[in-house]
């Protein structure tokens, strides 16, 4: 075992991250030291891995070497108290053993209706939008229908003015979560964006408290949505989840349920309109299952190359382009040594590009998502949702939502960039530099 990890060093590392971002700066290193290296950020050292072996390594065959502690502080501060994302140890196995039950592929599809729903909503919008080729963000665009979405699932009909005011309270609370990643003032010290948050976050944690108790009030409360599921599920010792946990985990799926997706489905807008041949044969798939009538979740499986090309863009464009697990004791990974409290960070955005993984990795071809071509890779050369124990609990509802909103979208409209292709960064999760703006043409 080797304990010496090439790297960067922090003068290095911290002058091209101000220079060319956080992302370029991790590609420039794994180009130049290989699959493992380490990035020194002046206060602490990271260890960075690509190789597909070693996200097996820490997330599956020397799982218990690995957690998310130190890490995931902030997140657990500021964003989601003790949910499922940051929690750890015989909670989190708890809360995940009552909560998998609601995710399975079958339990998400309780929530198409939903989707369906809200996805026709912004059909009947962007129909006026190609006719007067008006400019929008397109991220904008799918976060306010992810949002209403999520929103929905989590807690049965809502207004339209409770949904927007709850999106915006949570991304305020991203914000301020991300930005205390870095180099920071103090909690104590008053600003303006600590004055935001605290807001943000009071508003949030009065308005699942109100819901939770509105519910505990009524004679026969709702039992379709997710809240409801949280307030009626039991542990093994017959208890139910503390009111604090209904309301973490609450902002925890709203924060997972609809960022990432939103993220996701703009990026696959960007990539059909820059890959004009993958959009035709997408087109040709839905016409030729479809004709001119609306999309059923039933129909989903006779429309593969759709889910092809969610699964491609979540290869080149994964939402959470990195992801973190704090060494527990002393390990290694790649047979290099890793002291205990070292962060090991895994990368879905390179091994997605590994070239030992994937032919010409920057092409966009959905084919290689197909049943033979997945069978023949390495299993861990694709990760956008992690895997093994800790495997994001809502990967089958995000590829639920993306299918669906893809198919009833894609049959009608071909969103269109309006200026150059986006500059891809990492702004906490993956984002295109100043916005996406596009114009809805129809098909």
């Amino acid at each position: 075992m080797t304990t010496t990890i090439a790297g960067p060093g922090p003068v290095a590392a911290l002058t091209g991250i101000a220079r060319h971002g956080f992302l370029d700066t991790v590609g420039d290193a794994w180009r130049t030291h290989g699959d493992i290296f380490r990035l020194r950020l002046g206060v602490g050292e990271l260890v960075i891995a690509v190789h597909p072996d070693a996200v097996r390594e820490v997330n599956l065959t020397n799982r218990r070497s690995f957690d998310k502690r130190k890490s995931y502080d902030g997140v657990r501060r500021y964003l989601t108290g003790d949910g499922l994302i940051a929690s750890t140890g015989d909670l989190w196995r708890r809360q995940r053993k009552l909560m998998a039950p609601f995710f399975t592929p079958r339990g998400v599809l309780a929530y198409a209706g939903i989707i369906l729903a809200d996805a026709l909503r912004v059909e009947d919008r962007w129909a006026s939008l190609a006719a007067t080729g008006e400019t929008i963000d397109m991220g904008e665009e799918m976060m306010e229908l992810t949002a209403a979405i999520i929103v929905r699932a989590l807690f049965g009909t809502a207004a339209d003015d409770e949904i927007v005011r709850l999106k915006g309270c949570v991304e305020t609370m991203i914000r301020f979560t991300t930005r205390r990643m870095g180099p920071h003032l103090p909690d104590w010290v008053p600003t303006r964006s600590g004055r935001e948050y605290a807001r943000a976050r009071d508003e949030v944690h009065a308005y699942i408290r109100r819901i939770i108790a509105e519910r505990r009030s009524l004679a026969d409360p709702p039992t379709g949505d997710l809240l409801a599921k949280l307030m009626t599920a039991r542990g093994e010792d017959g208890e139910p989840m503390a009111e604090s946990l209904l309301r973490d985990e609450s902002i925890t799926m709203f924060f997972a349920g609809h960022e990432t997706t939103a993220r996701t489905m703009a990026a696959t807008w960007a990539a059909l309109a820059a890959n004009p041949e993958v959009e035709e044969r997408l087109g040709a798939e839905l016409a030729g299952v479809l004709g001119d009538r609306e999309p059923t979740v039933e129909d989903l499986r006779n429309l593969p190359y759709a889910l092809q090309v969610v699964k491609e863009v979540l290869r080149l464009y994964p939402a959470a382009p990195f992801y973190v697990r704090d060494a527990v004791e002393a390990t290694e990974v790649l047979g290099v040594g890793i002291e205990a409290g070292t962060p090991v960070m895994l990368a879905p955005y390179f091994t997605h590009r590994h070239p030992d993984f994937w032919a010409d990795p920057e092409r966009f071809d959905p084919d290689r998502f197909t049943p033979e071509a997945e069978a023949e890779r390495h299993p861990q050369a694709y990760h956008p949702f992690a895997t093994g124990e800790r495997v994001c609990i809502g990967n089958h509802f995000s590829l639920l939502e993306s299918h669906l909103l893809l198919v009833v979208l894609a049959r009608r409209f071909r969103p269109r960039l309006v200026g150059a292709s986006p500059r891809w960064v990492m702004e906490g999760v993956l984002a295109p530099e100043g916005g996406l703006p596009m114009r809805i043409a129809a098909r």
